[in-house]
């Protein structure tokens, strides 16, 4: 049974950008065939300054060949894929998690409304403000991200982009994914801490009025119909503990890290995978959160240091990051994404 806090399934939302290591953790779920038929796949990456000028480029398709396709579709898309033949009931609507309380053979997992669900095994996939962890582990200091403490998301009209696209400087950082012909992704942020991206989405306008085109022309579309607009914390979760006993956290909810290398969804899956085979090759599930963690603490920790390394270079003068970004750009790219070539079940 799956608890959702949410009132129903998203009727359309953001998109997510999937690397070659989320889409090929989404294949081993057996699903690879038809999420190859949503979005579009990246084939290429710019990383530009805030001028324009051209830092490096990614070949992708070369990259990540005999991997998997790196790819950008919309959440709700995904959500309905992997909910595609679950039996009716299976999710929950409208369910708060307030306490969990561990016993011998189970958990009581208490919610809002007073109601309580018995399982044999509790797996707290809820985000960066996890109820379950806190009910578990106690609450986490959240951290604000080294590069930005807050983002702008948005889904505007597709200009024509083809391509990952960014941009960077001492104003902020803006990135492109296009979803499809007619959609493309946006992000927006402050950059290594230059200023406070402001609730106001007007922020937008005035931080990357100097950019080079398309970005004026998509912040005034995305300012124009503000329906897709989102404005939320970039929060890290860093904490000693992922688990106890009958008690699993998994994705944002145990290592939510700032979205450089887009491993929120990727990491997430990774764990679940993870998990998955080792409550079905163990008989004893109150030993499978020691042996999750082992496994999986050594892929996260990388993710969390190559974002740290990045984070702390966007925060340097921009001259300076700009030279340093031109040299080692590409190297990080494949010192990031290389080992997380190797999938994480099947080996």
């Amino acid at each position: 049974m799956v608890l959702d806090r949410r009132l129903g399934p998203p009727d359309a939302g953001l998109a997510l950008n999937l690397p070659g290591n989320a889409v090929q953790a989404l294949g081993a779920l057996g699903i690879g065939a038809e999420l190859a038929e949503l979005g579009v796949p990246i084939h290429r990456r710019e990383y530009r300054t805030h001028r324009g000028r051209l830092l490096f480029t990614i070949d992708e398709d070369a990259f990540w060949q005999g991997v998997a396709q790196p790819r950008c579709v919309r959440r709700s898309d995904l959500l309905d894929l992997l909910g595609r033949d679950l039996p009716t009931g299976t999710v929950r609507w409208n369910c708060q998690v307030s306490a969990v309380q561990q016993t011998s053979d189970g958990v009581d997992v208490t919610l809002e409304d007073g109601s309580v669900q018995r399982a044999g095994f509790l797996v707290g996939a809820d985000g960066v403000y996890s109820a379950v962890r806190s009910a578990v582990l106690g609450a986490a200091a959240l951290r604000p991200a080294l590069l930005s403490a807050a983002s702008w998301r948005f889904m505007v009209p597709n200009p024509g982009i083809d391509r990952w696209l960014a941009w960077t400087g001492r104003p902020g950082t803006f990135a492109l994914i296009p979803v499809s012909r007619q959609e493309v992704y946006g992000y927006a942020s402050a950059t290594g801490g230059s200023g406070l991206v402001d609730t106001d989405p007007t922020w937008l306008a005035s931080t990357f009025a100097d950019f080079p085109d398309p970005v004026p022309a998509i912040v005034a579309a995305a300012l124009e119909d503000r329906t897709s607009l989102y404005h939320s914390p970039v929060e890290e979760v860093r904490i000693p503990r992922w688990g106890d006993r009958r008690v699993v956290l998994i994705g944002d909810a145990a290592h939510a890290t700032a979205p450089i290398w887009a491993q929120g969804a990727a990491l997430a899956v990774e764990d679940a995978l993870v998990l998955a085979e080792l409550l079905a090759s163990d008989d004893d599930p109150g030993t499978v959160a020691a042996e999750y963690e082992r496994r999986r603490r050594p892929r996260v920790a990388h993710v969390q240091a190559m974002t740290d390394r990045m984070s702390r270079a966007a925060g340097l003068p921009s001259w300076l990051t700009e030279r340093i970004v031109r040299l080692i750009g590409p190297k990080q790219y494949q010192r990031t994404y290389g080992p997380l070539k190797t999938p994480v079940v099947g080996v």
